[in-house]
Parts: C-alpha cells; structure tokens; sequence
C-alpha cells in the first residue's frame, strides 16, 4: 500500500495552505492507501484526524515535524512533543522511549532545516526521507546515498503545503499498515520502501 508520510495541513502548520478534508479527499483520488499529517511541531489534529478517518475509511496517521537543533526530524509514537527545540539525539531518545519511530526529514536540504551528515553521529534513528517532494533531486539522491551506507529505512514523502504537492513522493508499505502502530512496526522492519508516484486522477465514475 502507498502512504504519503510527509504532509502539512493549515490548521496547525501555519505554512500549510491546505485543509486535512481538501487532503484526503486529494489522496483518495489520486489513488493512495493512507496518509500521514506531520505538522510543524503539532500533533493537535489527532482528534479530527481520527473521526475524518473513520468517516471516509481512510487511514490517517498523525505524527510531527519537530525541528531540534540540528534540523528537521519526522516523529511517530511520541505524545508529549518537547516545548523548545532540543538537541537531535535527545529527541530521538525520547521518541524512542516512549516506543516511537524518529525519521530524519529532508537531511540535504539547503535552507538550515536539514539534519544533513550530523546522520552519522546520531544513534537510534528509524529511518530517513530519501525522497522528499519539496528538496531539489540532488538531495534526495544525496539522503538515499547514506540512507544506503548507513542500512537505514527508506522513505518517501511529499511535504504537502499545497494541494498539488499531494502524493509527489510516497512509502510503500506492507498492506496490513493501517495505524501508527502498524507503521511504526513496519519502519523497524525495514519494510518500506520510497516510491515516485506517477499517479492520475481516478474519476467517480472509476470508483464506483
């Protein structure tokens, strides 16, 4: 199954021009099998998030993009988001104390929001956004280089702000990943896998 990882929505991403609703139903039609809302330094939507999902038989997961002092990092699993920004490894210490997953977002991105090859000094990170939708291809190719020297998961999101970014890059993941639980599990496994998403639109006549 296709999940973007990777998605801001206006509410709690002040960034972001795009509503959660105007998101899955984007995702839906374009052919994904869930999504994930990692808002700046904002888990807040769970609550919306979880009765949108149930009404549309949609999965999505909610994490956070948290900034530490060293960049950008993608959490999953982790309640209680730190109040000010805190050094990398101490947030990937909590996230996975608490049983979570931390994913370097974006590493080589050139605008100080990229954790970048301080990688290599941090212990215990699940994984790294290899293809990101919003990073010039050079650095996506750079974070799958040392994803691959490092043995570390692969992941694909598109770092939606707008409506047309939805679904750029995307995970493949096993088809029983459905929670953040599943998705957690499945990163640990290393059983993802980034994917370049050519997708198109799917009618409602399709659907039916």
């Amino acid at each position: 199954m296709l999940i973007d990882i990777h998605m801001h929505e206006k509410k709690y991403s002040s960034d972001s021009f795009v509503s959660l609703e105007e998101i899955v139903a984007k995702a839906k039609s374009i052919g994904l099998d869930g999504i994930c809302i990692t808002d700046h330094e904002s888990n807040q939507i769970k609550a919306e998030a979880a009765e949108l999902s149930a009404k549309e038989e949609f999965p999505v997961i909610v994490g956070a993009e948290v900034l530490t002092q060293a960049g950008d990092i993608l959490v999953f699993g982790l309640n209680d988001l730190p109040k000010e920004k805190i050094p990398t490894q101490d947030l990937i210490d909590l996230v996975n104390e608490a049983g979570g997953i931390a994913i370097a977002a974006h590493p080589f991105r050139d605008n100080g929001r990229g954790v970048g090859e301080k990688i290599r000094n941090l212990s215990g990170l699940a994984g790294i956004e290899t293809f990101n939708g919003s990073t010039k291809p050079d650095h996506n190719f750079q974070a799958y280089s040392l994803a691959l020297e490092l043995d570390l998961p692969c992941l694909g999101g598109s770092d939606t702000h707008v409506i047309e970014r939805v679904g750029k890059f995307v995970t493949s993941f096993p088809d029983w990943v459905s929670t953040t639980k599943d998705l957690i599990k499945a990163v640990k496994n290393n059983e993802v896998m980034p994917v370049n998403y050519n997708h198109k639109e799917i009618s409602n006549r399709e659907i039916s």
